[in-house]
């Protein structure tokens, strides 16, 4: 079984593993990159750590000798690569958080994933009411505090649910990671990245053919013409568009071979 495969086999659970699924998604097309090797870096920061609450745990993770928030490189692509996190000890809110959830699931110490727009924090699984930001230090903030970093980041006007505030599922923070990614390569104009993002979201539940005809058109303007004709191979059959002719621009991507 390939990385896509497992990849799509673990989103593919009701309850996905949120430090497998990102291990692949930090490997997949990078050989240098093992992505169990990564999981087995997240075992030893939780062997590593002395914390025995939500708030020790996210002090001693953020802390001064910690990881950080990138503020100067946000949209690195680097910050949503797990073993680029753990190497370079920078992220973004979304992937500082994941770290904390999974050191803390192998502590015992339960955490939430907590998807405000704009914003990931985590919040406490026994103390609904305390939320700590990883990518600020791992500062303890309350829901009124909650609400004054949303303002900030959308405006006073915007409105606010409360449901922002409601735990996300693991399925939702890969979406939300990949989502990350994909924005990141677009901006850096990095086209095999884009490939290597677009092929693991095809393989999330629900993706459809707009995703596969993106991964398609990427892969043969990267001249990798074999590729982009299984994609469309696959396509002629659950493309329910009659005027995509996939058999044919599969059979011209393959003469391109010749």
């Amino acid at each position: 079984m390939d990385d896509l495969e497992q990849f799509a086999a673990i989103v593919g659970h009701p309850d996905p593993e949120l430090d497998a699924a990102l291990a692949l998604v930090a490997a997949h097309g990078r050989p240098s990159v093992d992505a169990a090797i990564l999981v087995a870096r997240l075992d030893e920061m939780a062997s590593r750590c002395r914390a025995q609450d939500a708030s020790q745990l996210c002090a001693e993770l953020f802390g001064p000798d910690g990881l950080h928030g990138d503020v100067e490189h946000y949209h690195d692509p680097r910050n949503s690569l797990l073993d680029q996190v753990l190497s370079r000890r920078l992220g973004i809110p979304i992937t500082l958080s994941v770290v904390a959830m999974e050191v803390g699931r192998r502590l015992d110490i339960g955490l939430h994933g907590i998807g405000m727009p704009g914003h990931f924090l985590v919040r406490d699984a026994g103390h609904p009411d305390a939320f700590y930001d990883p990518f600020r230090g791992g500062v303890l903030l309350d829901r009124v505090a909650c609400r004054a970093v949303f303002e900030r980041l959308h405006g006073p006007s915007a409105p606010f649910d409360p449901t922002f505030l409601d735990p996300t599922p693991p399925l939702a923070i890969i979406r939300r990671v990949l989502a990350n990614l994909h924005h990141a390569h677009v901006q850096a104009g990095d086209r095999p990245g884009l490939i290597r993002v677009l092929q693991l979201q095809s393989r999330l539940p629900g993706a459809g053919v707009v995703e596969s005809r993106g991964l398609a058109q990427l892969l043969a303007a990267d001249g990798r013409f074999d590729e982009a004709a299984e994609v469309h191979d696959e396509l002629a059959e659950t493309d329910p568009d009659p005027a995509q002719d996939h058999r044919t621009m599969a059979l011209r991507l393959r003469a391109r071979l010749n």
